[in-house]
């Protein structure tokens, strides 16, 4: 039987899968404008048609966003669609998270735990 090895995610399917770090996050932005627009028509009630329409969208080019074909549409137009949807539209952009190396953490822990206990003694 063979052994199978976890990695830890980086938070971006998209990197994860070996997309260059630009289109990685351009796939992950468009991806989620997507997702909301799709869950934002689940949860108005409306048919395609009628959706579409509010949208500004034709029927086809709405039924492209629900098939998840996120390629056909630019940043511009998935902003577009949620803006006519009604939906809040955010954009954050942040420094990387530094991540903290365990063996430092671990030595501070020991030298912390080391002073504490010359003090007592």
């Amino acid at each position: 039987m063979s052994e199978s090895l976890i990695t830890k995610g980086s938070g971006n399917v998209f990197l994860d899968l070996g997309f260059e770090p630009q289109e990685a996050q351009n796939l992950l932005l468009r991806s989620r404008a997507s997702a909301a627009i799709v869950n934002w028509h689940k949860d108005s009630g409306l048919t395609q048609a009628q959706a579409a329409k509010k949208l500004g969208l034709t029927q086809p080019r709405f039924n492209q966003l629900l098939k998840g074909k996120i390629a056909e549409f630019s940043h511009d137009a998935l902003v577009n669609t949620a803006a006519a949807a009604g939906l809040q539209i955010t954009f954050n952009i942040a420094a990387p998270k530094k991540r903290k190396d365990a063996t430092k953490s671990n030595l501070r822990v020991k030298k912390a735990a080391s002073k504490k206990l010359a003090k007592a003694a």
